[in-house]
């Protein structure tokens, strides 16, 4: 059976709400990263044998398989199929699942997965308030979006005993650690500039703030009496990103060097009721599978959604939060839905070069209360 390994990893730098990308449409973003992933590892566009990616608000500009329309929008090899797939915040972790999945089968030699969001210019719940109808059941038991991602949160947050301080404390963690990634370059090489019409380069990240305590203590809570602010939710954001993976056979082949394999993948659902414990739940199924213990893993990678999901985690599987989200994450850098999935695998991979260290978990919760987890292994 084949190995499916990881030869190239990049990704936009994230665009905050209406912010410098907001002009690009999503297509733009992502064929930017299906290009830029190719040139980075001299790969012909028709040696490629499929692309899988991830967008959440598959409505207007990212209708009609994004993926696909982005690859054309390049005038690339019009024989590459491509498709895109919606697993809610979990889409382009899946896309890299089935693209992984089909390198193992047997079933292509070389894949892009990846992902792409443009929330400011498709703004989330579009298909749902403008769309042709609405996807539940009168019988249907559970919270609306999105209203239930926030009732969700708070239950967490709730359950776990977290309060206000707790998740103010989480947010000013995530901003200082992904400030001083950007102030030491740690993001320059897993990020490609975008270029905008005028000429000029999207160049860092634009999500990351100067934060104070203070500052923090001094927010509103998004949902009335509830714990959670701005300052301790992902950010409305706009980007995309990209994997290029091949078998080992074909990358040998090709003169790449393999930088890392999937070694497991899980997608679950969990209690609709608490709605964003996929990654408890993820996490525990990969454990059980690899045969290993948390403390095995060198870094991971927990969506930040929401603080109290992290936090969540973090007591769940009694982790140490000198190895998580090292970086920071959505609260800091932004979530763009459909390229989350894959910018915390380009990200993980990076940081385990950087660091020299072997193996990464990344995990997210995702809305339909589902949970994705992936091991990464270095080679």
């Amino acid at each position: 059976m084949p190995d499916a390994v990881i030869v190239e990893a990049v990704r936009t730098p994230i665009g905050r709400r209406d912010g410098a990308l907001s002009g690009l449409k999503a297509v733009e973003l992502l064929r930017h990263v299906q290009v830029e992933v190719l040139r980075r590892a001299a790969v012909q566009p028709g040696d490629v044998d499929q692309i899988i990616g991830g967008c959440v608000t598959q409505v207007g500009e990212q209708s009609l398989n994004v993926t696909r329309n982005a690859w054309l929008n390049s005038g690339l090899d019009f024989e590459v199929a491509a498709s895109t797939v919606d697993a809610s915040c979990g889409s382009a972790q899946q896309a890299n699942h089935l693209i992984a999945a089909l390198v193992t089968a047997g079933a292509i030699d070389v894949g892009i997965a990846c992902g792409v969001e443009s929330m400011s210019r498709v703004p989330v719940g579009t298909n749902l308030y403008q769309g042709p109808g609405h996807y539940k059941t009168p019988d249907y038991p559970y919270d609306d979006p999105p209203r239930a991602q926030f009732g969700g949160a708070e239950r967490i947050a709730a359950r776990q005993g977290l309060t206000r301080a707790d998740l103010d404390a989480y947010g000013l963690r995530s901003q200082r650690l992904a400030a001083r990634a950007r102030d030491e370059g740690r993001f320059d090489r897993e990020t490609s500039a975008v270029p905008l019409p005028d000429g000029t380069l999207v160049t860092t990240d634009e999500g990351i703030r100067d934060s104070t305590a203070e500052g923090l203590a001094a927010l509103r809570p998004v949902v009335p009496d509830g714990r959670h602010t701005a300052a301790t939710i992902s950010q409305i954001s706009d980007g995309a990103a990209a994997i290029l993976w091949m078998s080992r056979e074909r990358a040998t082949a090709l003169g790449l060097r393999p930088r890392a394999r999937l070694a497991h993948q899980v997608v679950t659902g969990a209690d609709p009721y608490y709605l964003l414990d996929g990654p408890v739940v993820a996490t525990r199924k990969l454990l059980k599978r690899a045969g290993m213990s948390l403390s095995d893993i060198d870094l991971v990678e927990v969506n930040e959604a929401f603080a109290s999901v992290v936090l969540s985690w973090a007591a769940h599987h009694d982790a140490d939060l000198d190895r998580v989200n090292v970086n920071g994450g959505a609260i800091s850098l932004g979530h763009p839905l459909g390229s989350s999935g894959t910018r915390l695998l380009v990200t993980a991979l990076h940081e385990l070069e950087r660091r020299d260290r072997h193996s990464a978990l990344v995990t997210m919760c995702c809305g339909g209360s589902l949970g994705t987890a992936s091991l990464l292994v270095r080679e």
